[in-house]
């Protein structure tokens, strides 16, 4: 257990640091995201990864970002992956203190990701995952319209700690429910980044059900602490987000592979 502690203490010294400096400003959202994601299986050490989420503010009424994945995946044993690929993703207009105008702003990444998975506890599963993301930040005129004017080159690395306690037994069996949660924290470095280097922390936790192996659905709720990557022009003061609501996870995943 001293990995968790250890990561909770960093996430609190970074955010002490980003809050004890000028006065901040806060904004609070309420959430509602929809994930879709399948690792689909080409040979037994190989698969595609493929998902979808859609992020939605203001009780589902405003559109938050949107986001789409395509990647690799390599077993490399029965308990480490390692994947990689490309993510596309859309920020919209939302919040007291909007980071774009009028259209959406778009961003591309290449990300590379290595999961281990901690062999049980009783029930309780634990799975780490550390992921390093490229990222070109699009932006537009001044006027947030037409074309993509600029790219911004930025890093990015991200750990998260999930955890998965079956509920009906030793171990999560078809048409069993499960509790699962993690934690996830998002860290900018580079020289595009400046003294922004918190980016945001998301923790979630909730409920889940397998139908079959392949497909599971999970019901859960969400805290994001969220920081601006510019201050606000009106005040030059930094922008923290604290954004709560649920997230809906479909998990789906297939097999094409004849081994």
């Amino acid at each position: 257990m001293s990995r968790p502690l250890l990561l909770a203490g960093l996430f609190l010294l970074s955010t002490r640091a980003g809050f004890g400096q000028t006065p901040r400003l806060t904004d609070h959202n309420t959430l509602g995201w929809f994930v879709y994601a399948g690792d689909h299986q080409v040979t037994r050490k190989w698969a595609v990864h493929t998902e979808y989420q859609a992020r939605r503010v203001n009780w589902l009424k405003a559109p938050q970002n949107q986001l789409a994945r395509l990647g690799l995946v390599r077993t490399l044993s029965k308990r480490v992956q390692a994947s990689g690929g490309y993510t596309y993703f859309q920020t919209h207009r939302y919040g007291r203190y909007p980071t774009v105008t009028s259209e959406a702003a778009p961003e591309q990444r290449l990300y590379e990701d290595l999961t281990l998975q901690d062999e049980p506890l009783g029930r309780l599963t634990l799975t780490h995952r550390l992921r390093l993301e490229q990222r070109w930040l699009g932006s537009r005129g001044e006027d947030g319209r037409g074309r993509v004017l600029d790219w911004e080159y930025q890093h990015r690395i991200r750990y998260q700690l999930a955890g998965e306690w079956a509920l009906q037994g030793p171990t999560v069996d078809d048409g069993e429910w499960y509790l699962n949660a993690f934690d996830e924290l998002f860290i900018g470095f580079g020289q595009n980044v400046g003294a922004n280097v918190f980016n945001q922390n998301r923790l979630s936790g909730g409920l889940g059900y397998r139908f079959k192996e392949h497909a599971k659905v999970e019901l859960n709720y969400l805290y994001q602490i969220s920081q601006h990557a510019t201050p606000d022009p009106a005040t030059n003061r930094p922008v923290f987000e604290h954004n709560q609501g649920f997230r809906l996870n479909v998990l789906y995943n297939l097999d094409f592979s004849s081994e």
